[in-house]
Order: structure tokens, then C-alpha cells, then sequence
């Protein structure tokens, strides 16, 4: 099972990433870009998405665009959550119960590729093999 820990993990080796408290838990940011947070279970939240989200730990990511956060969750419909809410940007949220470490860090590293500039994109490319 994954834990906020391998997400710290990971995101410690993205250029600029930087962890934030926020009212619903951690949540990390590249050049003040929210890629990566961890869930809250907001009254604007779907009952049945809400009731996951209270009861357990679960984690969203920013993705490229909606057909990969579609392709996410039609995969594993049993840790990627249905959407979270109607906004437009695209995300996906997933139970850290059911992801792989190995998984995980790859969700987080393609999430702060959508978000960080394209000079931190280089550097990291630069620096050799992607985030395990």
C-alpha cells in the first residue's frame, strides 16, 4: 500500500516542487501550480465519492488530458474514482490502498510534467532515468 511518504518521496525529486498544508491535507506544487493533493471529503464532492474519500486514504493528481483521466478509471475502476467534481481542469483521484508505489511515483511525476515549466522539465530529463 502506498503512503503520503512515497508520494513525499517522489515528489522530492521533481525540480521545484514544493509541499503545501492546505485545509484538506498536503498538497505539492511546482512554480505555484497544484499538481498532486491529498483529498478531502468537501461537501461538493458526490455522496458516494465523499463516503471514500472520508473513510480512506485518497489522493488526486493532475493529468494530461479527461481521455487519460477516462482511461485511468475504466483500467481500474476499483482504486481510480469516479470525478470528484464538474470543474473543468482534468485530474483523477485514486485510493492509495490500491495503487503500487511503482505506480504511483509515475502518477506524480506525469502530473508535475503537466504543471512545471518547461526549463524544469528539461532539467529533469536531463538529470538521467524518470522518478521510480
Amino acid at each position: 500500500m502506498a503512503t503520503l511518504d512515497d508520494v513525499r518521496r517522489t515528489t522530492a525529486r521533481l525540480p521545484g516542487s514544493e509541499e503545501r498544508a492546505t485545509t484538506g491535507g498536503a498538497a505539492w506544487f511546482v512554480r505555484n501550480k497544484l499538481y498532486a493533493w491529498e483529498c478531502h471529503p468537501w461537501p461538493s464532492i458526490p455522496d458516494e465519492v465523499r463516503a471514500i474519500v472520508a473513510s480512506e486514504l485518497v489522493v488526486a493528481v493532475k493529468v494530461a488530458d479527461r481521455e487519460d483521466a477516462l482511461a485511468l478509471r475504466e483500467m481500474e475502476p476499483e482504486v481510480f474514482l469516479p470525478a470528484t467534481t464538474a470543474w473543468s481542469e482534468p485530474k483523477v483521484a485514486f485510493r492509495m490502498a490500491g495503487i503500487d508505489r511503482e505506480h504511483l511515483a509515475e502518477l506524480v511525476a506525469e502530473a508535475w510534467r503537466t504543471q512545471a515549466p518547461k526549463y524544469l522539465r528539461r532539467e529533469f530529463d536531463a538529470a538521467g532515468p524518470a522518478v521510480p
